[in-house]
């Protein structure tokens, strides 16, 4: 087991956090770049995040499908800006030794695969809303810089696909995504973030208005963890989306699509409760929520012990794991610290004289009790461990925002202060695209975050542009980004 470098070197951190020599979530190994091996810990995890998505967006009413990973050339060129991701995709060109007679891509997202089939399935108003997902699938992108669970080729999705009669009903979808995301990520994950309503030259290519969660890394750069687009009618209209409503009359339905980003999620996971010993996770996604470690020395005791943990077994209720390797107990003790264990037993000689058990969880000290008190004690450090996650991520995103007026203000506060930076700013429309390339040239990456739409940022009278100097019609938030 490696000893890690201390957080503060982030990205040498995180490398090794991920790694085989670290908590064995994913190794980079695999000789092609961009596509990682998903190791048996790591996917744990993330089928754990999986599964409380699903359930949410079950409960929302989502049905659950499963698309081929190709797409036709044609549907994917199909909408016009929704194009733009041409650049970015993976082409089959040939099956075997024969050239195919159309190339087919690799899925980068679902839009263009599912709507042709939205337009053969959608006839009447009375099918609306229809509300799909698909999950547990790999999507493909070219990405020129690549990084386990921030950016990769192939990376984990989850995405779910609408449509409506009235865009009144895509908006109330958009303000129940949110909320799933609150319900999940916030609450159960324990992972801070904003909601911001994206600027219009940075939306998602064919959508009117695009929402996302982010939060912000250890270094300074914003993740972000999903997105919500509201898609008007546009791809209703490339795809013929169409149904006949009360009247009879032939209408475009209404879209929307909302993207938790699986990897990203993973990512700020391991970032925000992690520390120098190694990952720190929440009960509900550890892949053993408590582990169990044997002391002995000789195999006696070796017996006596084990044959005591097989009675302690009866009173766990949980996710658990006996650890019979044949490491020492110290190395076992950092092992599981360094894979984030919950919550940690141990039982040797020494506490079955006394008839009590150890109980250690992540962040706090251990605790001497007697076998008849276990199962009571062990429920009650379970939730403490959560509630000492929930702590550390407000006080980890605590004051974490910075003021600026103008341009040197923000470029100055880029480097010194890891946290996102609000400003005054010209235009979220396209023509304040202009300052943004200024800001991004000035900072060397900064970017335009967007609008908050959980928490309300009025614009002062006669504030100014921190760019251009233009009267002011919107507070943005600035960050560098992964």
């Amino acid at each position: 087991m490696a000893i890690l470098p201390a957080k503060s070197d982030f990205s040498e951190w995180f490398t090794q956090v991920v790694g085989p020599e670290g908590a064995s979530l994913a190794d980079v190994r695999y000789g092609v770049q961009g596509f990682i091996v998903h190791m048996p810990y790591g996917m744990r995890i993330l089928r754990r995040i999986y599964e409380l998505l699903e359930e949410e967006v079950e409960l929302d009413g989502h049905e659950p499908v499963l698309f081929p990973t190709v797409i036709k050339k044609e549907n994917l060129e199909k909408e016009a800006e929704h194009a733009g991701f041409a650049p970015d995709v993976f082409w089959v060109t040939k099956a075997g030794t024969e050239q195919l007679e159309e190339p087919v891509a690799l899925r980068p997202t679902g839009e263009t695969q599912i709507y042709p089939m939205f337009s053969l399935w959608i006839r009447s108003h009375n099918q609306l809303p229809m509300k799909i997902y698909q999950s547990r699938i790999t999507t493909f992108r070219n990405e020129k810089t690549t990084r386990p669970f921030l950016r990769g080729r192939e990376f984990m999705f989850f995405e779910t696909h609408n449509a409506y009669a009235k865009h009144s009903d895509a908006e109330h979808q958009i303000k129940k995504d949110m909320e799933i995301m609150q319900r999940v990520i916030t609450k159960k994950l324990m992972i801070p973030f904003y909601f911001f309503r994206r600027t219009q030259w940075d939306k998602f290519l064919g959508a009117d208005e695009t929402f996302c969660a982010d939060t912000m890394m250890p270094d300074g750069k914003r993740n972000q963890l999903s997105s919500t687009h509201d898609l008007g009618t546009n791809f209703a209209k490339a795809y013929n989306i169409t149904f006949l409503d009360a009247e009879g009359k032939t209408q475009f339905a209404y879209q929307t699509c909302f993207g938790p980003g699986i990897w990203r999620i993973m990512a700020a996971l391991i970032a925000v409760h992690g520390d120098d010993q190694g990952l720190a996770l929440p009960s509900v996604v550890a892949p053993f929520q408590v582990v169990v470690v044997p002391i002995f020395k000789t195999e006696e005791e070796e017996a006596l012990v084990l044959g005591a943990i097989e009675e302690l077994e009866q009173h766990i209720h949980y996710r658990y794991y006996v650890d019979r390797s044949k490491e020492t107990p110290g190395f076992k003790f950092n092992e599981w610290e360094m894979r984030g264990a919950p919550v940690r037993i141990e039982l040797g000689p020494n506490d079955l004289k006394h008839g009590t058990v150890i109980i250690k969880r992540r962040f706090g000290a251990k605790l001497v009790v007697k076998m008849k008190d276990f199962a009571a004690a062990l429920k009650e450090e379970l939730h403490a461990n959560d509630e000492d996650l929930h702590e550390r991520a407000k006080q980890y995103f605590k004051d974490n925002t910075r003021e600026a007026e103008t341009l040197q203000e923000i470029a100055r506060l880029i480097n010194e202060f890891r946290g996102f930076i609000i400003t005054n700013w010209c235009s979220t429309a396209k023509d304040g695209e202009a300052c943004a390339a200024k800001l991004k040239e000035a900072t060397q990456g900064a970017y335009v975050c967007g609008e908050r739409v959980d928490e309300h940022q009025p614009v002062k009278k006669g504030a100014k542009c921190a760019v251009c100097g233009k009267p002011a019609t919107a507070r943005v938030y600035v960050a560098k980004s992964w």
